[in-house]
């Protein structure tokens, strides 16, 4: 052998060795993303107190109001009105403000609205320029849809201290606060 192939050879084993060294490992865990940053809005809290609707037991959604997960089960614990909406629905934008007026009188069931189909920014602009103030959720991956089976949009449903889920037909949008009221029974 040559001193010129020798030195190839030796420069080539170099070359794979530096290869080998630095090739990523795929053993190492990936890095985790970055956790976004905090939501901020003036929606009001997810957080209720009572019993725990068991047909949504372990499903969690995003609370608009600060970004955090909450628990479904906890979220729709009764008498509470239940709406399912989503961003690109006319009826539901509609029918949000009807809501939040219905929620806001005094002696009125308390409202949550769900969020479906939708990107969480998108949502919190929606209720924002409507003037939305009601707990809202975020169902980011459909366990709450799953769970309530809304077979249009907007969908309310009735759920009583008990747990007893009705779902609200009659009218299917609600156009005024004398609508909401009929439909809860007062």
């Amino acid at each position: 052998m040559s001193v010129k192939v020798r030195w190839a050879l030796v420069a080539l084993v170099l070359v794979v060795a530096g290869t080998i060294a630095l090739w990523p490992r795929t053993d190492e865990a990936p890095k985790a993303a970055p956790s976004p940053p905090p939501v901020k809005t003036d929606l009001p809290t997810c957080s209720r107190q009572g019993v725990a609707l068991a047909t949504v037991q372990g499903v969690t959604a995003t609370c608009l109001a600060d970004g955090q997960n909450a628990d479904v089960a906890q979220v729709f614990a009764g008498p509470v009105l239940v709406n399912v909406w989503a961003t690109w629905c006319a009826p539901c934008q509609e029918e949000l403000p009807v809501l939040a007026q219905y929620a806001a009188k005094p002696g009125a069931i308390p409202v949550v609205t769900v969020a479906v189909e939708s990107e969480q920014a998108t949502a919190i602009a929606m209720l924002t320029n409507l003037k939305v103030r009601v707990p809202s959720l975020l169902d980011q991956d459909g366990s709450v849809k799953r769970a309530l089976k809304p077979t249009r949009l907007p969908a309310s449903y009735l759920i009583d201290a008990q747990g007893l889920v009705n779902f609200i037909n009659d009218p299917p949008v609600f156009h005024s606060v004398a609508d909401v009221e009929k439909a809860v029974g007062q």
